[in-house]
């Protein structure tokens, strides 16, 4: 009897410990990822946000300029995992992308202070776009 209660409390410990550590990754501003701007460049008049996608997203944080019509583009190269099925919800993009390749998907001009989500299917793997 007091094997299985204790099996019973290190099984819930172990539980937890491993709904924390999971989580903690799942926006990238919550955990603490700092943004860069290196990603972001201008083609015209509309504003590239350039990101990779395999094993998750790179970068995780992007710093963008509000206002301004941008294109995300999303290169993939030998994408086997769930990264490979992006969703921007809110902006209503829902897709597989190319096994290898590169996708623009256009976002309209984002209003100061804004911040664009995007996660696989599964929801493992996030990025963010802050506008300012």
């Amino acid at each position: 009897m007091k094997s299985t209660a204790t099996s019973i409390i290190i099984s819930g410990i172990l539980i937890g410990a491993a709904i924390v550590f999971l989580s903690s990754g799942s926006n990238p501003r919550d955990a603490g990822i700092v943004g860069t701007n290196e990603n972001v460049y201008v083609e015209g008049d509309t504003q590239v946000i350039e990101i990779t996608a395999r094993g998750g997203y790179s970068p995780q944080l992007s710093l963008a300029k509000a206002d301004t019509p941008t294109i995300l583009r999303v290169k993939t190269s030998g994408v086997f995992d769930c990264s490979g099925a992006l969703s921007i919800p809110a902006i209503g993009y829902r897709n597989n992308l190319p096994f290898s390749g590169v996708t623009d998907i256009p976002i309209p001009p984002q209003k100061q202070g804004t911040n664009l989500l995007g996660t696989c299917a599964m929801g493992m793997y996030s990025f963010s776009a802050n506008f300012n």
